[in-house]
């Protein structure tokens, strides 16, 4: 059988409330509403993290992000990185005759060329290393030529091209193509007449520009389905939507970015269902069922494992992965048995006790951020902003050691019951201490066995 062409394309910081599908008062998301009627939607699918350097670790590796080396969005200092003797779904795929480009964002290595993308599975690579870049006045690491937009092209509708041009020159071969768009991922910026028809309807200037960003991303990833049905590989190729995490709520410059979140609580940066549980489409008509939702527990480190068998490609055997085949529970097989999930993310060191969340069946244990293991130094931001835009101007990352802080006592930690209450509303830690001690030994278990602290 002819081995399925795959399209992971990723959204950066877009939740639930940005899809039209899920949100009643607007859409912005024509192309992405249609590929949910066509494809099949799991309703309970998990980025790895609530920020995107370490989401985007698991999702390539198939393994927890604090194994990984990919722990913070910091590239500075090199905690987006990651190790070296990681394996890649690019390099599995690669390995096994695909094609393989990155086109958008990468944001798991910057400075060094060993943690550049070519040099990580990805035969080719149009896009940025960092964290995130301007839509107007971008640099553009293009196949290692670099390039600098102005005021005309907008960079999301580049991406867009480059994937169309990709699937043109290899819809001959079976390829991979990681589509990462920054979209809507800050600095706010639009075409002015797109953002201006949100205005118009009564949303605040930073939501508008937040729908038009959307939007111009939605109609590239209509292009691209175009494109697989002109060339008649639309049956064969495995089209896939995601967000790294939750959207991104607080205020950008002045610019608010509070909006509707499908009423879950939280966003982006914390382990509430708001910051981690995110969309997942996926459409193959040759092998998977259209028009269908599953409320099978998915994690970004399953991917790994499930496109290998989807692909017929050998899982990889030299290191033990987080994820698991869910293929069956995507077939609707069997809606399978799957292991208790965990998260935690901090800046600099992880603390376990800090922002971290294990869901067992339907039973969630969260420990609260604690706001003093959140903060930034200051110079850290600073020289984070500085390579975004020259990191020419880096020879290595920052060596010398983290900030110093104090942490206080962590708050209490709380329960809830995700089946019957899957906004958060409801803590029942006080009703099941049993439960809250049994979920608690777990998650330290958990973490002490991926950081070894």
């Amino acid at each position: 059988m002819t081995k399925p062409n795959i399209i992971l394309i990723i959204a950066d910081d877009m939740g639930y409330g940005d899809f039209g599908v899920f949100n009643n008062q607007v859409s912005c998301t024509p192309q992405l509403d249609a590929l949910v009627a066509r494809g099949l939607t799991l309703t309970q699918h998990y980025s790895a993290a609530p920020v995107c350097a370490p989401a985007r670790a698991a999702l390539m590796t198939g393994r927890y992000p604090h194994r990984t080396g990919g722990i913070d969005t910091l590239e500075a200092r090199g905690l987006d990185r990651l190790r070296l003797d990681e394996r890649t779904l690019a390099d599995a795929l690669g390995g096994a005759g695909y094609a393989t480009a990155l086109i958008g964002k990468w944001h798991n290595g910057a400075l060094d060329r060993r943690y550049h993308p070519t040099a990580r599975g990805f035969q080719e690579f149009v896009g940025f290393q960092g964290g995130w870049n301007p839509y107007y006045r971008y640099r553009l690491d293009r196949n290692g030529t670099i390039e600098y937009g102005d005021k005309d092209r907008y960079l999301t509708d580049v991406f867009s091209d480059a994937a169309v041009d990709f699937i043109e020159r290899n819809r001959r071969s079976p390829f991979f193509l990681q589509l990462a768009y920054n979209a809507p991922h800050f600095p706010l910026e639009a075409p002015d007449a797109i953002a201006q028809k949100y205005v118009d309807m009564g949303f605040s200037l930073g939501v508008s520009l937040l729908y038009a960003m959307i939007e111009v991303m939605d109609a590239g990833i209509g292009r691209i389905a175009a494109k697989l049905d002109e060339l008649g590989i639309a049956d064969n190729t495995i089209l896939m939507f995601t967000s790294d995490n939750g959207p991104a709520l607080g205020d950008w410059n002045g610019f608010s970015q509070q909006r509707f979140n499908y009423n879950y609580n939280g966003g982006k940066g914390n382990t509430y269902e708001g910051g981690i549980r995110v969309p997942m489409i996926i459409r193959w008509p040759h092998g998977l069922p259209g028009g269908a939702r599953s409320d099978v527990m998915a994690h970004f480190c399953d991917w790994f494992p499930t496109l290998l068998n989807l692909a017929g490609v050998e899982i990889p055997a030299d290191r033990a992965l987080d994820g698991v085949d869910i293929t069956p529970a995507l077939r609707g097989e069997s809606s399978g048995v799957y292991p208790q999930r965990c998260w935690q993310w901090n800046r600099y060191t992880p603390l376990g006790e800090c922002n971290a969340a294990i869901r067992d069946g339907d039973w969630k244990l969260l420990r609260p951020l604690i706001p003093e293991a959140m903060r930034v130094s200051a110079r850290d931001t600073a020289l984070d902003h500085a390579i975004k835009y020259h990191p020419e101007h880096f020879d290595d990352i920052i060596r010398e050691p983290e900030p110093p802080r104090t942490v206080p006592e962590p708050p209490a930690p709380l329960l809830f019951n995700i089946a019957d209450d899957p906004f958060e509303r409801e803590d029942l830690a006080a009703r099941e201490p049993q439960r809250v001690a049994a979920l608690e030994r777990e998650l330290e278990r958990w973490f002490v066995d991926v950081t070894g602290i």
